[in-house]
């Protein structure tokens, strides 16, 4: 069979995705900027991953703190002095526009889920990659809000809430230092 290549294929030394005789060796792609998607740059295997992890663990600690937003009973955690969970939870700074913040906190891990799903770190569709970093500022700009609000307005921290945000702060990481290799 003919190699038949594109000249964009040909200046980027990759064969044609319709070339049937050539395995495509996944490492081999990664080592030169490439994934096994044509012309999407590569991210490393683990970042999806390790995101996708942290927006399940995200997910279900925030499935916790709106079940027990909603039934009432106190959260599995210390109640004496700084470190005080109920006193953070219950404040009024636990709602947003009358939303519970638990809520909007598994709103924006649902959300994270979504986008995070490994896969589609490999998308050549660029506006997938500006959606998950504009939602990744986002969540860290509340969470700092949410940060402020406990040790300047509360006075005090609850230790699922701070759980939350270094989840949220890892997944900042993770998605801006990726972006040049996702856009």
């Amino acid at each position: 069979m003919s190699d038949v290549r594109t000249q964009a294929e040909k200046q980027a030394g990759k064969k044609s995705a319709t070339h049937t005789d050539v395995d495509v060796d996944v490492e081999d792609d990664a080592d030169y900027g490439y994934d096994d998607y044509d012309g999407v740059p590569a991210v490393g295997r683990w970042r999806p991953i390790l995101a996708w992890l942290l927006s399940l663990i995200g997910f279900g600690i925030s499935i916790y703190l709106t079940v027990e937003h909603f039934s009432g009973t106190p959260l599995i955690c210390p109640a004496r002095g700084f470190i005080d969970c109920q006193k953070v939870t219950t404040s009024p700074e636990s709602y947003l526009l009358h939303i519970p913040v638990a809520v909007l906190g598994l709103a924006f891990f649902t959300a994270m889920l979504v986008i995070n799903f490994p896969p589609l770190w490999r998308s050549p569709l660029a506006w997938l990659a500006w959606v998950r970093l504009a939602m990744v500022v986002g969540g860290l700009g509340f969470v700092i809000y949410l940060l402020v609000s406990e040790l300047f307005v509360i006075k005090a921290i609850c230790l699922w809430c701070t759980s939350v945000h270094i989840d949220t702060f890892l997944l900042f990481v993770i998605v801006v230092t990726s972006f040049p290799s996702m856009s």
